[in-house]
Protein backbone atom coordinates (compact mmCIF):
# COMPACT_ATOMS: atom_id res chain seq x y z
CA UNK A 1 0.00 0.00 0.00
CA UNK A 2 3.02 2.02 1.03
CA UNK A 3 4.59 1.63 -1.90
CA UNK A 4 1.37 2.26 -4.31
CA UNK A 5 1.18 6.07 -2.47
CA UNK A 6 4.72 6.65 -3.23
CA UNK A 7 4.42 5.34 -7.08
CA UNK A 8 1.60 7.53 -7.42
CA UNK A 9 2.63 10.36 -5.56
CA UNK A 10 5.83 10.59 -7.91
CA UNK A 11 4.24 9.72 -11.25
CA UNK A 12 2.02 12.30 -10.32
CA UNK A 13 4.12 14.93 -9.86
CA UNK A 14 5.64 14.49 -13.34
CA UNK A 15 2.32 14.26 -15.28
CA UNK A 16 1.40 17.18 -13.67
CA UNK A 17 4.32 19.52 -14.20
CA UNK A 18 4.69 17.68 -18.01
CA UNK A 19 0.70 18.95 -18.31
CA UNK A 20 1.14 22.23 -16.93
CA UNK A 21 4.47 23.69 -18.62
CA UNK A 22 2.89 22.10 -22.31
CA UNK A 23 -0.22 24.33 -21.77
CA UNK A 24 2.08 27.37 -20.68
CA UNK A 25 3.96 26.79 -23.90
CA UNK A 26 0.56 26.37 -25.98
CA UNK A 27 -0.91 28.91 -23.93
CA UNK A 28 1.76 31.49 -24.33
CA UNK A 29 2.91 30.38 -27.98
CA UNK A 30 -0.42 30.32 -29.47
CA UNK A 31 -3.53 31.36 -27.81
CA UNK A 32 -4.87 35.18 -27.46
CA UNK A 33 -4.62 34.64 -23.94
CA UNK A 34 -1.11 34.91 -23.96
CA UNK A 35 -0.99 37.31 -21.44
CA UNK A 36 -3.23 35.21 -19.54
CA UNK A 37 -0.82 32.50 -19.02
CA UNK A 38 2.03 34.50 -18.20
CA UNK A 39 0.25 36.08 -15.62
CA UNK A 40 0.14 32.80 -13.95
CA UNK A 41 3.74 31.89 -13.67
CA UNK A 42 3.52 32.91 -9.83
CA UNK A 43 1.47 30.11 -9.29
CA UNK A 44 2.99 27.68 -11.55
CA UNK A 45 5.67 27.83 -9.67
CA UNK A 46 4.18 28.27 -6.41
CA UNK A 47 3.04 24.96 -7.49
CA UNK A 48 6.16 23.65 -8.72
CA UNK A 49 7.36 24.63 -5.33
CA UNK A 50 4.23 22.12 -3.54
CA UNK A 51 5.46 19.27 -5.82
CA UNK A 52 8.77 19.01 -5.16
CA UNK A 53 7.58 19.45 -1.27
CA UNK A 54 5.36 16.12 -1.61
CA UNK A 55 7.99 14.35 -3.84
CA UNK A 56 10.83 15.00 -1.13
CA UNK A 57 11.59 11.52 0.70
CA UNK A 58 13.59 13.58 3.67
CA UNK A 59 12.52 16.85 4.57
CA UNK A 60 14.45 17.04 7.94
CA UNK A 61 16.33 20.19 9.33
CA UNK A 62 19.18 20.08 7.33
CA UNK A 63 16.94 20.50 4.08
CA UNK A 64 14.83 23.20 5.48
CA UNK A 65 18.24 25.15 6.62
CA UNK A 66 19.42 24.86 3.19
CA UNK A 67 15.67 25.62 2.13
CA UNK A 68 16.49 29.06 4.24
CA UNK A 69 19.72 29.49 3.18
CA UNK A 70 19.59 28.88 -0.67
CA UNK A 71 16.64 31.72 -0.41
CA UNK A 72 18.07 34.08 1.08
CA UNK A 73 21.20 33.96 -0.45
CA UNK A 74 19.03 34.52 -3.61
CA UNK A 75 16.90 37.48 -2.39
CA UNK A 76 20.22 38.99 -1.11
CA UNK A 77 22.21 38.55 -4.30
CA UNK A 78 19.43 39.69 -6.18
CA UNK A 79 18.65 43.06 -4.03
CA UNK A 80 22.35 44.26 -4.27
CA UNK A 81 22.23 42.97 -7.99
CA UNK A 82 18.98 44.93 -8.71
CA UNK A 83 19.88 48.16 -6.72
CA UNK A 84 23.75 48.58 -7.40
CA UNK A 85 24.49 46.54 -10.94
CA UNK A 86 27.54 45.15 -8.91
CA UNK A 87 26.34 41.53 -9.25
CA UNK A 88 24.60 40.36 -12.20
CA UNK A 89 25.02 43.68 -13.85
CA UNK A 90 22.24 46.16 -14.44
CA UNK A 91 18.44 45.01 -14.56
CA UNK A 92 14.79 45.72 -13.12
CA UNK A 93 12.07 43.31 -12.84
CA UNK A 94 8.94 43.26 -14.48
CA UNK A 95 5.69 43.15 -12.62
CA UNK A 96 4.54 39.39 -13.81
CA UNK A 97 6.75 37.49 -11.01
CA UNK A 98 4.24 39.40 -7.88
CA UNK A 99 5.03 41.40 -4.63
CA UNK A 100 8.60 42.55 -4.32
CA UNK A 101 11.13 43.07 -1.50
CA UNK A 102 13.77 46.46 -2.92
CA UNK A 103 12.87 45.70 -6.16
CA UNK A 104 12.98 41.67 -6.57
CA UNK A 105 10.13 39.52 -6.28
CA UNK A 106 9.73 37.17 -3.50
CA UNK A 107 9.49 33.97 -6.28
CA UNK A 108 13.40 34.91 -6.93
CA UNK A 109 14.32 33.05 -3.27
CA UNK A 110 12.56 30.14 -4.43
CA UNK A 111 13.37 29.97 -7.88
CA UNK A 112 16.88 30.35 -6.51
CA UNK A 113 16.35 27.07 -4.52
CA UNK A 114 13.99 25.46 -7.00
CA UNK A 115 16.87 25.62 -9.90
CA UNK A 116 20.56 24.78 -7.82
CA UNK A 117 17.61 21.57 -5.92
CA UNK A 118 16.84 20.14 -9.42
CA UNK A 119 20.06 20.62 -10.82
CA UNK A 120 22.11 19.54 -8.45
CA UNK A 121 19.49 15.88 -8.56
CA UNK A 122 19.81 15.85 -12.00
CA UNK A 123 23.39 15.71 -11.59
CA UNK A 124 23.42 13.33 -8.85
CA UNK A 125 21.48 10.53 -10.64
CA UNK A 126 23.32 11.22 -13.66
CA UNK A 127 26.65 10.71 -11.97
CA UNK A 128 24.47 7.22 -9.89
CA UNK A 129 23.88 5.66 -13.53
CA UNK A 130 27.47 6.45 -14.76
CA UNK A 131 28.87 4.60 -11.94
CA UNK A 132 26.89 1.77 -13.01
CA UNK A 133 29.68 1.18 -15.89
CA UNK A 134 32.64 3.31 -14.55
CA UNK A 135 33.78 3.35 -11.07
CA UNK A 136 34.82 7.19 -10.13
CA UNK A 137 36.89 7.65 -7.13
CA UNK A 138 34.10 8.75 -4.66
CA UNK A 139 36.53 11.57 -3.41
CA UNK A 140 36.20 13.22 -6.24
CA UNK A 141 32.50 13.44 -6.50
CA UNK A 142 31.47 16.25 -3.93
CA UNK A 143 33.51 18.42 -5.92
CA UNK A 144 31.96 16.91 -9.35
CA UNK A 145 28.75 17.57 -7.66
CA UNK A 146 29.60 21.18 -6.94
CA UNK A 147 31.65 22.73 -10.20
CA UNK A 148 29.50 20.90 -12.61
CA UNK A 149 25.93 21.48 -10.63
CA UNK A 150 27.14 25.10 -10.78
CA UNK A 151 27.83 25.12 -14.68
CA UNK A 152 24.35 23.20 -15.14
CA UNK A 153 22.84 25.97 -13.16
CA UNK A 154 24.24 28.44 -15.06
CA UNK A 155 23.58 26.97 -18.40
CA UNK A 156 19.89 26.95 -17.24
CA UNK A 157 19.62 30.44 -16.72
CA UNK A 158 21.36 30.73 -20.19
CA UNK A 159 18.72 29.41 -21.74
CA UNK A 160 16.11 30.89 -19.66
CA UNK A 161 17.29 34.37 -20.35
CA UNK A 162 15.75 35.14 -23.95
CA UNK A 163 12.73 33.03 -23.05
CA UNK A 164 12.02 35.57 -19.70
CA UNK A 165 13.22 38.86 -21.53
CA UNK A 166 9.97 38.25 -24.12
CA UNK A 167 7.72 37.17 -21.49
CA UNK A 168 8.73 40.86 -19.12
CA UNK A 169 9.95 38.80 -16.08
CA UNK A 170 12.81 40.95 -16.17
CA UNK A 171 14.78 43.80 -18.48
CA UNK A 172 18.47 43.95 -19.18
CA UNK A 173 20.35 47.53 -19.34
CA UNK A 174 20.48 48.43 -23.84
CA UNK A 175 18.95 44.96 -24.02
CA UNK A 176 22.02 43.17 -23.92
CA UNK A 177 23.19 40.44 -20.78
CA UNK A 178 26.23 40.83 -19.74
CA UNK A 179 28.96 38.67 -18.88
CA UNK A 180 28.70 39.34 -15.49
CA UNK A 181 25.10 37.64 -15.29
CA UNK A 182 27.09 34.30 -16.10
CA UNK A 183 29.89 34.39 -13.87
CA UNK A 184 27.54 35.41 -10.76
CA UNK A 185 25.32 32.65 -11.76
CA UNK A 186 28.24 30.17 -11.46
CA UNK A 187 29.79 31.52 -8.11
CA UNK A 188 26.09 31.80 -6.16
CA UNK A 189 25.05 28.28 -7.36
CA UNK A 190 28.09 26.85 -6.35
CA UNK A 191 28.70 28.47 -2.75
CA UNK A 192 25.09 27.15 -1.99
CA UNK A 193 26.08 23.49 -3.67
CA UNK A 194 29.10 23.77 -1.26
CA UNK A 195 26.65 24.37 1.33
CA UNK A 196 24.79 21.15 0.53
CA UNK A 197 28.27 19.86 0.50
CA UNK A 198 28.99 20.85 3.87
CA UNK A 199 25.85 19.83 5.57
CA UNK A 200 25.80 16.47 3.78
CA UNK A 201 21.99 17.19 2.59
CA UNK A 202 21.33 13.56 0.95
CA UNK A 203 18.76 14.79 -2.14
CA UNK A 204 16.59 11.35 -2.82
CA UNK A 205 14.09 12.96 -5.27
CA UNK A 206 13.33 11.65 -8.72
CA UNK A 207 10.59 14.39 -9.77
CA UNK A 208 13.15 17.32 -9.33
CA UNK A 209 15.95 15.34 -11.78
CA UNK A 210 12.95 15.21 -14.14
CA UNK A 211 11.70 18.95 -13.09
CA UNK A 212 14.26 20.07 -14.26
CA UNK A 213 14.38 18.74 -17.91
CA UNK A 214 10.93 19.76 -18.02
CA UNK A 215 11.71 23.29 -17.56
CA UNK A 216 14.97 23.45 -19.29
CA UNK A 217 12.33 22.20 -22.52
CA UNK A 218 9.71 24.68 -21.31
CA UNK A 219 11.71 27.76 -21.93
CA UNK A 220 14.24 26.60 -24.45
CA UNK A 221 10.82 26.20 -26.73
CA UNK A 222 10.07 29.55 -25.70
CA UNK A 223 13.34 31.06 -26.39
CA UNK A 224 13.09 29.63 -29.75
CA UNK A 225 9.76 30.45 -30.93
CA UNK A 226 8.56 33.71 -29.43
Amino acid sequence: MINSMIYLRKYNAISLAILFHFMGVIGILFTPFSKLFVESTPYVMLFMSFLLTKSQSIIDKKFIIFFLISFLIGMITEIIGVNSGILFGHYQYGTVLGPKLFGVPLLIGFNWFIIVFCADSFLSQLIQLTQRRYQFNKKIIPIVLIIGGALITTSFDFIMEPAAIKLHFWTWENDKIPLLNYVCWFLISGFLLSIKSIFKITIVNNFASQLFIVQMIFFLMLSLFL
